[in-house]
């Protein structure tokens, strides 16, 4: 059974960093894609980031460009958000996101589409303070 388990939400001040850690198990790691997505209260869930294995591809929303690193330990079978110079507006709970199996060319207008995936992880709630 292919399970994702986030890890890495707290509490920060604005201007500090975070970086969150999705261990996935249950598949291959070779064909598949990733999403980052977070949700605040009454808002819809929103696209953060994503990676395609099969071409190398990756994507970040507007909102995070510059902030937000996605990176795959292929080794571990983990991916990370690396999230630098948050802000009060980033307060949301992440969600990591596979798609499986999946070989092929995408781009942000799938990857960023929560319904594209088949696979969540339970969350994890990031703060930011003012």
């Amino acid at each position: 059974e292919l399970q994702l388990v986030e890890s890495g939400g707290g509490l920060v001040r604005a201007g500090e960093s975070l970086r969150l850690s999705c261990a996935t198990s249950g598949f291959t790691f070779d064909d598949y894609a990733v999403g980052w997505f977070r949700q605040a209260p009454g808002k819809e869930r929103e696209g953060v980031s994503g990676y395609t294995k099969s071409d190398d591809n990756t994507y970040y929303g507007d909102s995070v460009k510059g902030r937000f690193t996605i990176s795959i330990d292929n080794t571990k079978k983990m991916v990370y958000l690396q999230m630098n110079s948050l802000k009060p507006e980033d307060t949301a709970v992440y969600y990591c996101a596979v798609k499986y199996p999946f070989w092929g060319i995408s781009g942000p207008r799938h990857m960023s589409r929560p319904s594209w995936y088949n696979y969540w992880g339970q969350g994890t709630q990031v703060t930011v303070s003012s």
